[in-house]
């Protein structure tokens, strides 16, 4: 679980949420325990990109409260960036997954899906209006880009958004936890922080 402190949403937030559950843009809401909306400060001037909830996500509601959310906010307190002044989000609101006997097993959303689902991401970014965004993974980025791209093309670099915002990508975090070598993932680490800070001295 996430030490991140839930934050209450606005109003506006509320109700986006609240659509966001009646959704049925695809068939993602079908088997998920039910819709994870973005979480943070109502006009937070950085917003963090995930591609999909996670099992821990779908079963508590919230983004970024499993393995890859507690690195997520060690990686921010490391870049010098309080957790609590930004707003996270995914790129799409409902888990993907396979059973496999009793676990659920992520599958990454395909582009039907990312495309049906940012319509949502788009209302969220007119609410909160963020200065600065850092899609954190290819699916958060090709939704905000609307087209495939490779980190590797673009890391560190920022990207002009239409709509308002520049955008900065770098790796989503469970990129980090499936790395077996412990040095080759301490130094994967240090460089999403670096990538983080940038996208910070951005503001």
């Amino acid at each position: 679980m996430s030490a991140r402190a839930r934050v209450a949403r606005s109003e506006p937030l509320n109700e986006l949420a609240a659509e966001e559950a009646a959704c049925r843009r695809c068939q993602l809401y079908k088997n998920a325990t039910q819709v994870v909306p973005g979480e943070g400060r109502a006009k937070a001037r950085l917003m963090l990109v995930g591609e999909q909830p996670g099992d821990s996500e779908d079963v508590e509601g919230r983004p970024f409260v499993g393995p890859a959310g507690r690195l997520l906010d060690d990686a921010l307190g490391d870049a010098g960036i309080e957790p609590g002044k930004v707003f996270i989000t995914n790129a799409v609101k409902h888990f993907k997954f396979e059973r496999r006997g009793k676990r659920r097993i992520h599958r990454r959303p395909d582009a039907y899906e990312i495309e049906r689902c940012r319509w949502w991401l788009d209302l969220e970014r007119r609410l909160i209006k963020p200065r600065v965004i850092v899609a954190l993974g290819t699916t958060a980025a090709r939704s905000l880009l609307g087209k495939p791209t490779t980190i590797k093309s673009v890391r560190g670099e920022p990207i002009a958004l239409e709509g308002g915002g520049t955008l900065f990508v770098t790796v989503h975090p469970s990129s980090l936890l499936r790395m077996p070598d412990r040095a080759v993932r301490a130094a994967a680490y240090r460089t999403f922080v670096k990538d983080l800070k940038t996208a910070a001295d951005a503001l």
